[in-house]
């Protein structure tokens, strides 16, 4: 499989591929923010590492451009810990995020974790149907009441899992580990990014009803009234 390495630092990009190569992966490195989109037009990558700061272009524009084109998995990179949550604010659609500094293992690790991922969400589809919510997986589509929902992937998984049983509370722990194979720098406030996000989507349908509901000191539950 492809890994392109969006990443301005040479040496940095080089070990990253190195470990990578060593993994068993093809990986090519790009430290142009302007020369990313035709690279992944020529090359076809299986998985974008995509660094936060990068001349000609930034990581965020460029990350929402790979998303509206494509469904290539993209793992953001940022210096700052405090940026993820921020970058969660923003919806860019990527699919993890890793905080530098980081060791390459960790790198290599995460990469497996979300080409694993990214095969399971492309297996047989199922539709699901309940209390006016449609999820069809195989599209990677929801509807509310018949009116499309723009999700990222992350939210996308985050609805399906409530979905999938609803009523059930999910702990925060629960919901962490169907949204990530990889927990090791996603934090509660992540996960309650993506629900407060989530929420809003929701409720610019259903404005009078609060679908997610939080248990305090427990979790989240999908509450589905009939259709």
């Amino acid at each position: 499989m492809r890994i392109l390495v969006v990443e301005d630092e040479p040496k940095l990009a080089e070990v990253l591929r190195t470990y990578l190569l060593a993994a068993g992966y093809e990986a090519r490195c790009e430290g142009d923010g302007l020369a990313v989109m035709p690279l992944i037009s020529e090359w076809s990558p299986d998985l974008v590492l995509l660094d936060l700061m990068l001349p000609g272009r930034d990581g965020l524009e460029l990350c929402r451009d790979i998303r509206s084109r494509t469904s290539i998995p993209v793992i953001m990179v940022t210096a700052r810990t405090e940026e993820i949550d921020r970058l969660l604010g923003l919806e860019l659609g990527a699919d993890d995020y890793i905080c530098k500094p980081y060791s390459p293992r960790e790198v290599v690790a995460r990469v497996k974790a979300v080409l694993r991922r990214s095969a399971a969400d492309q297996a047989p589809a199922r539709m699901r149907e309940a209390g006016g919510l449609e999820i069809d997986e195989g599209a990677w589509s929801a509807r509310l009441d018949g009116v499309p929902l723009d999700l990222t992937p992350v939210e996308f998984r985050l609805l399906a899992l409530l979905a999938g049983q609803p009523g059930r509370i999910f702990s925060r722990d629960q919901v962490l580990d169907g949204l990530y194979d990889d927990r090791r720098v996603v934090t509660d406030r992540a996960v309650d990014s993506h629900v407060k996000n989530l929420r809003r989507k929701l409720a610019a349908v259903r404005p009078d009803e609060e679908l997610i509901r939080s248990v305090y000191g427990v979790g989240y539950r999908l509450d589905l009234g009939p259709s």
